[in-house]
């Protein structure tokens, strides 16, 4: 990649298309609210995740969780738990899509130009090349991961949302047109393809913070200030702390307790 992009053709391209469209009315900068949705998000889909491949490796669950409404619906404590997240997921998830349609920060997600897609293709080409793609202002995405951040928060998120909840004791099992109309084997064969996605997502995300500027990018996420310094890295280190303890406290014998609050937990 670097060859071509060292070429007369290459040089044209990246002239015409640097990576980045023009976004004059976008806010610039991170607000407290996004920087907090996004380490309640990552808090949440580290859980959802682990949990979810609790299940798909669970022969005979430890413990077993009724409802109070309806006695004849059993689920593992397992499935529980990755229910009761997924719901804080989705309330984290509404909150954060209303504050940005509220606050015009929409615009840095949600492409309002043809010229994102050969943008995104030269950002692309520059992370291949490992010439990596310089944002104009502060926090304005390039078109690379403009395009990554919309198909998930709003292709990947509600398709998770959608299938999640067909496979959920939440679908009414009575409905047969319904239950036609989305069978639950199309709902278990999007889901999981989806939470890989997630998790490759997460995985580039952590690596190119790192590769492309960790103590600044740190800083943009966690405290909100265009600033190359050490306290975003540490808070970051804080919360990883917080996630692997959460993700290790994510056990029977802790979760029974608040699961009981809703239920009757058993064997």
């Amino acid at each position: 990649m670097q060859w071509f992009l060292g070429t007369d053709t290459g040089r044209s391209f990246l002239s015409r298309y640097p990576g980045q469209y023009e976004q004059p009315d976008a806010p610039g900068g991170y607000p407290w609210w996004l920087n907090w949705a996004h380490f309640f998000n990552a808090f949440l889909m580290v859980l959802i995740i682990k949990t979810g491949i609790q299940i798909r490796r669970e022969t005979k669950p430890e413990a077993y969780w009724t409802p109070k409404w309806g006695r004849k619906r059993r689920i593992s404590l397992t499935i529980w738990t990755h229910n009761a997240l997924d719901l804080l997921w989705v309330l984290n998830g509404v909150v954060f899509v209303v504050l940005l349609a509220v606050t015009g920060y929409w615009s840095r997600v949600v492409p309002t130009s043809w010229e994102v897609f050969p943008n995104a293709v030269s950002a692309a080409l520059q992370y291949v090349s490992l010439d990596w793609p310089t944002a104009g202002d502060w926090a304005h995405y390039n078109s690379a991961q403009e395009l990554a951040y919309f198909f998930t928060i709003f292709v990947a998120a509600p398709l998770a949302i959608a299938t999640g909840v067909r496979m959920s004791g939440l679908w009414p099992d009575d409905k047969h047109n319904l239950n036609k109309a989305f069978p639950v084997e199309w709902a278990r064969a999007v889901h999981f393809p989806v939470m890989i996605y997630f998790t490759t997502f997460i995985l580039l995300h952590v690596i190119l913070v790192f590769a492309t500027g960790a103590l600044r990018n740190l800083n943009q996420i966690y405290t909100g200030q265009d600033a190359t310094n050490w306290a975003g890295f540490w808070l970051f280190v804080l919360s990883l702390v917080v996630i692997i303890g959460a993700a290790l406290a994510t056990r029977p014998v802790i979760v029974a307790p608040l699961a009981s609050l809703f239920g009757r937990v058993g064997r």
